[in-house]
């Protein structure tokens, strides 16, 4: 925005400092010859003629008060604001070093509680988050460059082998290529999905976790006969408020991953909705080999697939819980990874609850 040319703040704080002072002044001069001129005292009269010599005596003592106090007033105004509004010239000086590019610069503004130093203290706050959330998407734009670089070098490898060898099967190069392309679109339609749930660009509304753990159970019922899986789903009516779209993109995540990553046999996922005070949780368990704490506080991050778990048929794109993880923020819930102590892990979201709106079939 263009702005014309104006006075400081420190200029408007002296001329106020010193108009108040020059006010103050005044009206103490006019009280005390109100003082002087009106109230009756007794032994001093003013005889006739007097009145004029007492005025002019008056006049010139008022004017050197009025113009001391004038001086006094600019100087000293011009010192106070310059003392009070030294914290905000640190602010903007931190402001403009930040506006160059500068995120890790902090105000660090020294001094008891005061509006300035709240403002301050906003600012750094606000720098620290906005640091962290540029860091991240550093980090998840070069994974995601790196991820996505992958099979279209592996494309390029496949053409060019066939190339060079016409006589080589293209049933062989076809399969291969129509498997890396799936898997590329796979992370691309994940990557958007992560993209809308993170700009929280959807409609509230109430949603029943429980219904949702059933739908997902229910559809990924031939996933888990394959793996050996077996899916129990439990707990009450549980109704969260946000998008049913991504509740349920969380859901299927949470569970097709406990799925995949579970044992080789005989496998257990366990679904409980759960309502609190205030809230809804749905946790989502499954057997498997033990998980150290450090590598589950990991798996939430982006392109994360907790290799030393994964089974090399379903190593997925690495966003699943990153997924999920966006979408609990984005309804302004909290995730927990637990490790389970007999192997495997204990997933819980939890999310603001709602007032339920269309009762269960058969209820």
């Amino acid at each position: 925005m263009r702005r014309e040319p104006g006075l400081s703040v420190r200029v408007k704080l002296t001329l106020s400092y010193a108009g108040f002072l020059m006010a103050a002044g005044l009206l103490a001069l006019v009280a005390g010859w109100v003082f002087l001129n009106r109230v009756p005292h007794p032994g001093l009269v003013f005889l006739p003629g007097y009145r004029t010599a007492v005025v002019r005596a008056f006049a010139p003592t008022a004017l050197a008060v009025l113009t001391f106090l004038l001086v006094f007033g600019l100087t000293g105004g011009w010192f106070l604001a310059g003392r009070m509004l030294a914290p905000l010239t640190r602010i903007t000086e931190a402001t403009r070093t930040v506006a160059s590019g500068s995120l890790s610069h902090r105000i660090r503004l020294p001094g008891r509680t005061d509006e300035f130093r709240e403002l301050a203290d906003a600012f750094d706050q606000m720098l620290a988050r906005l640091e962290a959330h540029v860091t991240e998407q550093r980090r998840f734009a070069a994974n995601a460059s790196h991820e996505l670089r992958t099979p279209l070098a592996v494309s390029k490898a496949l053409l060019d082998v066939a190339r060079a060898d016409p006589d080589h099967d293209p049933r062989e190069v076809i399969e291969r290529l129509h498997a890396v392309n799936t898997r590329a679109i796979d992370l691309t339609e994940a990557l958007l999905l992560l993209s809308r749930a993170n700009q929280r660009s959807f409609a509230r509304e109430p949603v029943d976790l429980s219904l949702l753990a059933e739908e997902t159970a229910e559809s990924l019922l031939p996933l888990a006969e394959k793996h050996g899986v077996t899916v129990e789903t439990s707990g009450d009516i549980a109704p969260a408020a946000g998008s049913p779209a991504l509740l349920l993109q969380l859901t299927m995540n949470l569970v097709h991953n406990a799925i995949v990553h579970n044992l080789p046999e005989r496998g257990t996922v366990w679904v409980t909705a759960r309502v609190r005070r205030g809230t809804v949780a749905l946790t989502v368990e499954n057997t498997g080999e033990h998980v150290s704490p450090r590598l589950a506080s990991t798996l939430t991050e982006p392109f994360q697939r907790g290799t030393e778990r994964t089974h090399s048929d379903q190593a997925g794109v690495g966003l699943g819980l990153a997924i999920v993880k966006s979408i609990t923020r984005a309804h302004d819930g909290t995730l927990t990874l637990a490790p389970r102590p007999d192997g495997g892990l204990r997933i819980t979201v939890e999310l603001p609850g709602a007032a339920p709106s269309t009762p269960r079939p058969g209820v």
